[in-house]
């Protein structure tokens, strides 16, 4: 899957693409369970990446006319950490190939993240009160990454 342009949502059939307005999402997404968490931020529950059902966030950043630039998947139903983040880690590989680099993270998984063209796929465990899960693809470049 090429996200430079964007990324495609299975169920809901539809391709999400960078840029897009919070009115925008909200029309192509408006016979869906899309809800507003808060101002620029909306989740629905989805499958993507090549048939896993999960959450998906979809943050937009108001210094840039409130535009769509990250996407956070999280929620897999799965027991416990370690079999999110395997079935994660399985979807994420069959859909974009071997990450761009590995390194040792933290709580015992290792952080993954694939470059593309104007922005990056971040898979990793942080420490949040208690270990948590983080899989977004951002606009933008890795460094400017700032978890929540």
């Amino acid at each position: 899957m090429d996200v430079s342009k964007g990324f495609q949502i299975e169920r809901p059939n539809i391709f999400v693409a960078w840029g897009i307005t919070e009115a925008e999402l909200v029309e192509a997404l408006r016979e869906t369970d899309l809800r507003r968490i808060t101002d620029g931020y909306f989740v629905i529950d989805c499958v993507s990446l090549g048939g896993l059902s999960h959450k998906l966030g979809f943050h937009f950043n108001p210094r840039v006319a409130g535009r769509l630039n990250e996407l956070e998947f999280f929620g897999t139903n799965s027991p416990d950490n370690a079999s999110s983040f395997q079935a994660f880690q399985e979807h994420l590989e069959a859909t974009f190939g071997q990450a761009t680099t590995t390194v040792p993270g933290e709580e015992g998984f290792f952080s993954y993240t694939w470059l593309f063209d104007g922005g990056y796929v971040l898979h990793c465990v942080q420490e949040r009160f208690g270990p948590a899960e983080y899989v977004r693809i951002r606009r933008g470049k890795p460094h400017s990454l700032s978890l929540p």
